[in-house]
């Protein structure tokens, strides 16, 4: 049986143009969430996660 994957919410909403700068997720991935499959949900954490590392290196 495939693991549980977490939410990457880390519970410190910050929207801009439509992401949460906090864990990388549009809007509507975020609402989504709950009834994403596995695979879904696999891609949304990767993409977020990509999202967050070109949010960061264009703070510098």
């Amino acid at each position: 049986m495939a693991k549980k994957i977490e939410s990457p919410c880390i519970a410190s909403c910050r929207l801009q143009g439509g992401l949460c700068v906090d864990c990388g997720r549009s809007v509507e991935e975020i609402r989504r969430w709950k009834a994403m499959k596995h695979p879904e949900k696999m891609a949304t954490v990767k993409r977020a996660e990509q999202r967050r590392k070109k949010v960061n290196s264009d703070e510098y």
